[in-house]
């Protein structure tokens, strides 16, 4: 079967501008880059709001269902809280939810969103309302489908709401590969961190990338792992403060993508960050992780997959 791809026309939030810091267009531009390819799309249902109290706050969740964020969380957040950022953020999250179970029915899947990483608990931030990776890890446990997980977040920026969120749990291991001097200033520990210099480039990247890949699974035996593939640690990236090339991020999203299928563990792909103006550069970037992960899910590949340990 080929690569299970979700999208949703709810990914691209129309009541964000086009010359708006985080660039909105970039979901519908990957899907008509994939559409052209002859690729085709499973379609997510918008999550519930009983999913969005497994990783969020119920307090929280009605304030952004209902347009009522205040002020202070919306300027936080980045987007005025409008009923189609609440419709963006549950399809994004109905999306990942999808993905995971096409994953573990597949060995591989990805959603066209996602990787809203900065969303903790209370609140979001950082252009993340609610935290899709973090609310699908905790319905695959909840379902029976996973009892170990681990999140191998790639996005440049450090990815503190899931970390905060999984303080303590030891059946979900974070692990976040990031620009050191990046936002967020306070980074709440990951199971584990590997925070990079500014301005490192593709040979440091990869070789960090590798170690953190092999600690992973060194130190967790999981049943499902989530993959945040940012492309914001681009050298072209206005937020990102790394210097990888387009080579270095396939090459990245290639390593991760064979560290999951030599151990025969299911692998969901999210989007995460990328913050070029130029928001086709972003989305054709986005698609390098597709790519990879289709690599995986081919007939002649997953004939030499392992048995599951």
């Amino acid at each position: 079967m080929a690569l299970p791809i979700v999208h949703h026309p709810d990914y691209d939030a129309e009541s964000v501008p086009d010359g708006h810091r985080f660039p909105m267009r970039k979901y519908s531009l990957l899907a008509t880059l994939l559409r052209e390819r002859g690729e085709r799309f499973a379609v997510p249902a918008h999550a519930p709001e009983r999913w969005l109290h497994l990783a969020h706050d119920p307090a929280y969740v009605t304030a952004v269902l209902t347009s009522s964020v205040d002020a202070r969380t919306a300027r936080r957040i980045g987007f005025e809280m409008t009923p189609a950022i609440a419709a963006r953020t549950r399809a994004s999250v109905g999306g990942t939810c999808l993905a995971a179970r096409l994953a573990l029915q597949e060995g591989a899947a990805v959603s066209l969103a996602g990787g809203s990483h900065h969303a903790n608990y209370e609140s979001g931030a950082g252009f993340c309302v609610f935290n899709d990776v973090a609310v699908a890890a905790r319905a695959m446990q909840a379902e029976g489908l996973a009892r170990k997980i681990a999140i191998i977040d790639c996005d440049v920026h450090h990815g503190d709401g899931t970390a905060s969120i999984f303080t303590g749990d030891s059946s979900v291991f974070t692990a976040s590969l990031h620009c050191e001097d990046n936002w967020p200033r306070e980074k709440p520990p990951s199971d584990l961190d590997v925070g990079l210099a500014k301005g490192e480039g593709d040979a440091a990247y990869l070789k960090a990338l590798t170690g953190l890949v092999d600690q992973v699974f060194a130190r967790s035996e999981p049943d499902l792992v989530f993959y945040n593939a940012g492309v914001d640690p681009h050298a072209d990236d206005r937020l990102g403060l790394l210097r990888l090339t387009d080579d270095g991020l396939r090459e990245r999203d290639r390593r991760v993508a064979e560290a999951c299928r030599s151990r025969a563990v299911p692998l969901v792909g999210v989007l995460g960050g990328g913050y070029e103006k130029d928001a086709g550069a972003v989305a054709r970037r986005h698609s390098f992780m597709v790519d990879a992960l289709a690599a995986i899910t081919a007939p002649d590949r997953r004939a030499a997959l392992p048995s599951p340990h």
